[in-house]
């Protein structure tokens, strides 16, 4: 018994000195923050199948679309997209993509917004979905200063005066085609994309908010859900319970 002890003993000591370090903090804290159980679930309420949602999902498609296209137009330059035909076809894709990214964006803000989807603590989750939709304004505009064509000419010169009353035109340059096509390839493309990712890392974490007219029993199940990290059983009880409570399965 005394050997044992004493090959043992070291061990513990050694092991009760060891610092953590920063790496492993900051894997431990990324850990209890983002659980896999919750980034990636198994199951989710009935009620996330509604349009709403669907809207979100199509909005996230077109912008794939977006980038897709504008790294492909941006590799090539003005010249090949006013000229080539299929610069031409790959811009309109870009366009198009862009037209649906928008309307999509819109309605899948109304239907939130009019299900108030801020409750019960996804204030951050909403204000992200905004920020989102006023960046991609801006990267929209860039977009038609960057077409080097005389509608892109007569939108630069009658935006001039409206940016430079707001003090942005000492930054904001509208007459410069070098800086708007530089922000709107490199600048705002990255920040819609990083704001979409911690959107989404947002509802895997927090949930998606519970209808307004949704039962009593529905909304405790999926607030629990949403309080407990990693906890995977409440939200396919959500799942369970919410077809029960919508009526009888046809």
């Amino acid at each position: 018994m005394p050997a044992e002890v004493s090959q043992v003993r070291p061990r513990e000591t050694r092991a009760a000195r060891r610092r953590p370090n920063w790496t492993a903090a900051v894997r431990d804290r990324i850990a209890r923050a983002l659980p896999i159980e919750r980034l990636l679930p198994e199951r989710q309420p009935a009620y996330v199948g509604s349009w709403v949602y669907v809207f979100g999902v199509v909005a996230i498609a077109s912008l794939i679309w977006v980038v897709a296209s504008g790294v492909v137009l941006s590799f090539f330059g003005p010249g090949w997209w006013h000229i080539s035909r299929v610069g031409r076809f790959v811009n309109s894709i870009h366009f198009w993509a862009v037209q649906l990214f928008f309307v999509f964006t819109v309605l899948h803000l109304w239907g939130q917004y009019f299900a108030a989807s801020w409750r019960n603590g996804r204030a951050a989750t909403w204000m992200v979905g905004v920020v989102i939709f006023l960046v991609s304004l801006v990267a929209a505009f860039t977009g038609y200063l960057s077409q080097q064509n005389l509608d892109a000419q007569w939108i630069a010169v009658n935006a001039k005066d409206a940016v430079n009353a707001t003090g942005a035109g000492a930054f904001f340059n509208v007459l410069d085609f070098g800086q708007m096509y530089g922000v709107h390839v490199m600048l705002f493309p990255a920040l819609v994309v990083t704001l979409v990712a911690v959107h989404l890392i947002l509802v895997r974490m927090r949930g998606v908010v519970h209808p307004i007219d949704a039962p009593p029993e529905v909304a405790e199940v999926v607030e629990a859900a949403g309080e407990v990290p990693g906890a995977a059983e409440p939200a396919a009880t959500a799942a369970d319970i919410t077809p029960a409570a919508s009526g009888p399965a046809s």
